[in-house]
């Protein structure tokens, strides 16, 4: 039995109410009342055009590759270190990911690195905002305004994150995912959510969310029926899963506070053990303009990480370590290629430790833990 898990979903209190309410109601398909409720949320909070909720980031993602019509042999520039349905969604409508390189310090995707990978066949950058932490979106911007190209940011790991002007991660790009998987800040189990922001975009992603058909112009009495209009799927959640989503969005602030906190207690405790063994992040990721996602170390021998693992696990505290590129996975080798030096994301995959994280949680013993396995080198 694991004392310390990794992860442990926090409950505001109004979920079992809401869920009740909506089966009350008899309304359970996806676009009924919490749907919209939420979605309505995001809107006014996050300041976005139009949020549409979807039953996973995942799905955001695939509705990001319909709507800009990514066609086979069209190039995605994204970061290599990543998790596969950033790319997975572009592949499957016959992409090419031309992964590249990040930043040491924040993880994020590589501006050199983009520059030198940009080619004729480019039609998309996605902006990967690891730990919840902005990617330099003015730069990002302008290499897209330079060269037409669309940018996508996957804000799975950011929301109510901000970038360096203060808006909102997510709703900065022509579009946006957010994540509610019950690993993030704010979830429902699965969910997620797609931010359009250009609105040139907002009337076929309708389409496209409503299985291809324009049954939403029908719902708002633009037309006395609907039929099958261009590709679609079945994206929307439940309205079961909108209406937990809506007690936790809610809570959003809260919730957002005390990660921080937790964040800082992490900070400060590993601080002062000055370790040799493993260094600490270089940005604040407490701070006004991030959500406080995640707290990891880096372990400074790859060589050790695997029997810190097994040590925490030995006294029932669960870390886990991050991606394995996706360039030197089998499916990226078969459907992408690289351009570019990975120095940077192969170093840090080897030595990324996520430590627990989970609002309840006191750090205490894993920091002891942590200054344990130190010492006993």
């Amino acid at each position: 039995m694991i004392s310390i898990p990794f992860n442990k979903p926090f409950l505001t209190g109004n979920e079992i109410k809401y869920i009740q309410q909506s089966i009350l109601s008899s309304s359970l398909s996806g676009n009924n009342y919490f749907t919209i409720k939420c979605t309505q949320w995001l809107e006014e909070t996050l300041g976005t055009p139009k949020a549409l909720l979807t039953h996973s980031c995942t799905a955001a993602l695939e509705m990001c590759a319909l709507l800009l019509d990514i066609r086979p042999g069209d190039e995605i520039i994204v970061p290599s270190y990543t998790f596969v349905s950033t790319v997975n969604a572009f592949v499957l409508r016959g992409a090419v990911p031309v992964f590249v390189d990040i930043e040491p310090t924040t993880l994020n995707i590589s501006i050199t690195s983009i520059v030198s990978s940009i080619t004729d066949k480019t039609k998309v950058i996605v902006a990967v905002h690891y730990a919840g932490h902005s990617c330099d979106m003015n730069e990002l911007r302008n290499i897209c305004a330079d060269y037409e190209i669309f940018l996508v940011e996957d804000a799975a790991q950011a929301i109510l994150s901000k970038d360096s002007e203060g808006s909102y991660l997510g709703t900065i790009g022509d579009l946006g995912c957010l994540s509610f998987h019950e690993t993030k800040n704010i979830i429902s189990g699965e969910g997620g959510a797609l931010l359009i922001n250009n609105p040139e975009l907002i009337e076929r992603a309708h389409v496209i969310q409503e299985k291809g058909t324009n049954r939403t112009q029908f719902l708002n009495g633009l037309v006395d029926k609907y039929t099958w209009r261009d590709l679609g799927s079945s994206f929307y959640p439940n309205d079961i899963t909108a209406a937990f989503l809506y007690a936790q969005l809610q809570k959003a602030s809260y919730i957002t506070e005390q990660r921080k906190k937790l964040w800082s207690k992490y900070h400060e405790g590993l601080t002062r053990l000055n370790s040799s063994e493993f260094s600490l992040p270089t940005i604040d990721y407490s701070s006004g303009r991030n959500n406080a996602h995640i707290y990891y170390v880096m372990i400074n021998s790859a060589i050790s990480r695997p029997a810190l693992i097994s040590e925490l696990k030995r006294q029932s505290i669960m870390a886990v370590f991050h991606y394995i590129p996706l360039h030197s996975s089998p499916a990226g080798a078969r459907f992408g290629r690289f351009s570019c030096k990975m120095n940077v994301t192969e170093d840090v995959s080897a030595r990324l430790l996520r430590l627990p994280f989970w609002i309840g949680l006191e750090p205490d013993l894993v920091i002891e833990a942590l200054g344990n396995f130190r010492t006993s080198l």
